[in-house]
């Protein structure tokens, strides 16, 4: 999809999905994780309670519309869209910064970065000259911003200061960088390199590439269990998800979801981790414990980026051929509802989410 002289086989690897990286934000408490079954076999999630009556309204959800260059604003009350937002060539990715005030969403193609208020939407900076941000993320001691610049081949370091970024290491890692993790004590950042079928290893203080080992084809998402033992890689270019002990520098497991394993969320809750599975219409539920599949949601269109309200009830799936978000019960496991959006979309977010994990 990036850009015509690209062969098809990457057009479709670059198709990948928002942000995920671990945030903690200093203007508020993340909201507490939703409550479990406890007594199941299979130990699935289950539905939270509703918000007491005269709770405020829901905040707004924000889609990024990449073949639009625009960003849908989605009034969840009355379950439409209320407006396009204009922005620049290709935005694939978003995050919040650390102290939660903005929402940075990264264009690729033109080179820059929009930063919006999360429940309004309005414009607060543009910042130009961020080379190919295709995916993005801030560290979780807030101070570092990695992008990942897919179309140029390597991966890029700032210095977060006073909330200024500061160029600190250009690293060239061919080919197809695309997804971004941080580890938990912020010392190294893991990136999925989508045409060399490789996971990579950055030391981020010194910016050097520490190791990297061989995945599936077209690795996608990428994320560390909440015991920062594991790496879980989606394996795009089949149908599981791979296992790699990160200390020990080898893949120890598979967990097939489903062809076109994509991106993760997780359920708020420590445990359980959602999978988007683009080509088998579906989204898997992982239980990171023990490290297998416990259900299956049928999502059609593409399920590409998800997003889990703070109660924990809803799943958010956008439907990257269909112009479309779905709306997932998860207590059902069924999408409830649909509403149309732009071409192509991709990354999305709300303020008042769960957890990452």
């Amino acid at each position: 999809m990036r850009r015509l002289v690209r062969p098809l086989a990457r057009w479709l690897a670059a198709l990948s999905c928002a942000a995920l990286l671990p945030l903690a934000t200093a203007s508020s408490p993340p909201p507490a994780a939703p409550a479990l079954a406890t007594a199941t076999a299979s130990a699935s999630p289950a539905a939270v309670a509703p918000n007491p009556p005269g709770s405020r309204p829901p905040l707004p959800l924000f889609v990024l519309n990449s073949r639009d260059a625009n960003v849908s604003r989605i009034d969840r009350a009355r379950q439409a869209e209320v407006e396009r937002i204009p922005v620049g060539k290709e935005p694939h990715h978003l995050y919040p910064t650390p102290d939660g005030k903005s929402l940075i969403v990264a264009n690729a193609v033109s080179d820059e970065l929009h930063f919006f208020d999360p429940v309004t939407g309005a414009l607060q900076k543009r910042v130009p000259n961020i080379p190919d941000p295709y995916q993005i993320g801030f560290s979780p001691d807030s101070r570092w911003f990695a992008v990942a610049a897919l179309r140029l081949d390597r991966v890029d370091l700032y210095r977060h200061e006073q909330g200024e970024l500061k160029p600190a290491t250009r690293l060239p890692l061919p080919k197809a960088p695309s997804h971004l993790w941080f580890s938990a004590d912020s010392r190294t950042v893991f990136v999925t390199l989508q045409e060399s079928d490789e996971v990579a290893a950055i030391d981020v203080e010194r910016g050097e590439l520490l190791w990297k080992l061989p995945t599936g084809r077209q690795p996608a998402g990428i994320v560390v269990t909440p015991d920062d033992r594991y790496l879980l890689v989606g394996v795009m270019g089949e149908d599981h998800v791979q296992v790699i002990d990160w200390r020990e520098r080898r893949t120890v497991g598979r967990i097939v979801t489903g062809a076109g394993a994509h991106n993760f969320r997780g359920l708020g809750d420590r445990r359980h981790l959602f999978v988007s599975n683009r080509v088998e219409n579906t989204v898997s539920i992982l239980d990171m414990q023990k490290l297998a599949v416990v259900g299956t949601i049928p999502v059609s269109g593409g399920p590409d980026c998800l997003e889990v309200t703070a109660d924990g009830r809803e799943l958010w799936v956008t439907t990257r051929w269909a112009k479309r978000v779905a709306v997932v019960d998860i207590a059902q496991r069924k999408v409830v509802r649909t509403i149309p959006v732009g071409r192509s979309p991709h990354g999305l977010y709300l303020h008042d989410r769960a957890p990452l994990l």
